[in-house]
């Protein structure tokens, strides 16, 4: 028997963890400028209409940007999952 993963949960674990990251890193660089500059970058060549410009209504953007993809990048990860734990559990009881 294969333990199958909730998309649901690792959604919302996911998009969580990006969404502090980005959040953390961009109230980070309103304090301090320059920090994590490199990272916020990156995530402003991903994001349409993110940038980095020491405004909190961008690290605002950047953080639900980050739930959002975040989210789907869980949900498919869990679902990617469980798929290939099906397949395994099939080729086991065969």
């Amino acid at each position: 028997m294969t333990m199958k993963l909730s998309w649901k949960g690792m959604a919302a674990a996911c998009g969580l963890l990006w969404a502090g990251a980005l959040l953390t890193v961009g109230l980070a660089n309103l304090a301090w400028p320059g920090y994590g500059r490199a990272f916020l970058d990156l995530a402003a060549s991903i994001y349409p209409g993110y940038s980095v410009d020491g405004d909190l209504g961008q690290v605002i953007v950047g953080t639900l940007y980050g739930l959002l993809d975040g989210a789907i990048g869980g949900a498919l990860l869990a679902w990617l999952y469980n798929l290939v734990a099906a397949r395994e559990g099939e080729a086991r009881a065969a």
